[in-house]
């Protein structure tokens, strides 16, 4: 029987396998993606599992969460801020080489009451390979 010292150790050992997966894997990728590549030498760990434990390393600013309009939201090693690209061919998500604008907020002009504290934004198009 294990005791609940055991399942925190257990939870926080999961929770590092998912992180060092997430900071392995350079190609943005989604849950799933990240579920397949643990379970390849840890089939114990379940697609929950995974899955609550990028919710929780993205929530403690380890992960970068992109939400990916049409697509599964992936996830990046880089968690400074900058934009990404989205390929309609392919699906795949790369980084954009441009500078980051922390004031972007401000240059709304009607807010409608909102108070805005972050954004995403992900461009489309085509990679060089599905073009």
């Amino acid at each position: 029987m294990r005791g609940q010292s055991d399942t925190k150790n257990r939870n926080t050992l999961q929770r590092r396998l998912v992180l060092e997966t997430v900071q392995s894997m350079h190609n943005h990728p989604d849950a799933e993606a990240i579920y397949a590549r643990i379970s390849m030498e840890n089939p114990l760990v379940s697609k929950a599992t995974v899955y609550r434990n990028l919710k929780l390393l993205s929530k403690q600013g380890l992960i970068l969460h992109i939400p990916i309009p049409d697509g599964a939201d992936c996830f990046d090693f880089n968690c400074c801020p900058h934009y990404h690209l989205k390929c309609r061919g392919c699906g795949g998500v790369f980084d954009v080489d441009m500078p980051y604008q922390n004031d972007l907020c401000s240059c709304v002009v009607n807010n409608r009451g909102f108070v805005i504290d972050g954004y995403q934004i992900v461009f489309s198009g085509l990679c060089p390979e599905c073009q």
